[in-house]
């Protein structure tokens, strides 16, 4: 097998997905109906939890067993690994689903406890309850990692960066305490490494703006091939490195406001001062070694002599607005 194409950074890039002839792969429609043994008794396991099982049936694409269930309401919760629920987007939900008088988007749920957790229905969950409503219609699926499927199955609102790395740290926390693995296993779950550094960093600051260095950490993480309780610890030293550069510039930019430079692009404009990476365009780079000398960098500064000027030819867009 031909190795993989470097990118600029000198990290893999992914491979190019293949193309596939239409209509070639997965279950035909009549196929779908032939419920296997697992499925059968997962629907037994959901009568006996005081649900209804609507259909058992095999998914298309790969064929797993899925349970379509009525679910008693108070029996069903987001898992806790995902980001809160957002008032507005519930009273939002609430508002859609009472004008049509229907609910009719099921959320996906595992069975845990004698209970459901759903990775992907948080909002819709909550929605109903404000709506009085007794039950929820659930694909049940017997994969219990299916829990941890949070950023690959959630669509009902999109993330931000916040709420992504927050949600990742807490998979991270839960895989922990569930006996880990390496971090490398997790992949899959986590999506991108520096989400975990920044859901860290945002655990210690939770108005922590990341995206102003959420490029730069990007280019400089990657998994490690070590176990989770080993790695962890490596990620909130690096969480603190960050808030530590994320200190020194906001001493500059306190310092630029009081001189009555107001703009949403200051603290873009200190990031880019000191991010000597924009002039790297391939290459590795050290972690730690990095962030040091971008934060010695900011600590250098001199707030006296940036003027309108320097800002008004920043551009981009506001530091925060991820946030």
């Amino acid at each position: 097998m031909p190795p993989r194409k470097a990118s600029a950074e000198g990290k893999p890039r992914k491979p190019r997905r293949k193309k596939v002839e239409p209509l070639t792969r997965g279950l035909d429609a009549l196929s779908m109906s032939e419920a296997p043994e697992e499925g059968r008794r997962l629907a037994e396991q959901i009568r006996s939890d005081g649900g209804s099982p609507l259909a058992a049936y095999r998914e298309p694409l790969g064929g797993h067993a899925v349970v379509l269930a009525s679910l008693p309401l108070e029996k069903v919760g987001p898992t806790p690994y995902q980001r809160d629920q957002s008032e507005a987007h519930v009273k939002r939900l609430a508002d859609a689903i009472e004008r049509v008088d229907r609910y009719l988007d099921p959320v996906i749920a595992v069975r845990h406890d004698g209970g459901y957790w759903s990775p992907n229905g948080n909002h819709r969950i909550g929605a109903l309850k404000l709506l009085g409503a007794k039950a929820i219609t659930a694909l049940v699926l017997p994969e219990q990692d299916v829990a941890f499927q949070i950023l690959a199955l959630n669509t009902e609102k999109a993330h931000n960066l916040r709420e992504r790395s927050l949600e990742v740290i807490r998979m991270y926390r839960g895989l922990l305490g569930a006996g880990g693995g390496k971090e490398t296993d997790y992949a899959h779950l986590f999506e991108e490494p520096q989400l975990i550094t920044l859901g860290a960093a945002y655990e210690k600051r939770p108005r922590y703006s990341a995206g102003a260095y959420h490029p730069i950490v990007k280019r400089l993480e990657e998994f490690f091939d070590l176990p989770l309780e080993k790695a962890i610890r490596l990620r909130e030293e690096r969480a603190d490195k960050l808030l530590a550069l994320d200190d020194a510039v906001v001493q500059v930019v306190e310092k630029l406001k009081a001189r009555g430079l107001v703009s949403p692009y200051l603290k873009n404009y200190v990031v880019a001062r000191v991010n000597f990476l924009r002039f790297k365009k391939e290459g590795s780079f050290e972690f730690d070694s990095t962030i040091a000398k971008m934060a010695a960098a900011a600590r250098k500064i001199d707030p006296e002599r940036v003027n309108r000027e320097d800002l008004a030819r920043m551009g981009g867009i506001a530091a925060d607005i991820e946030e």
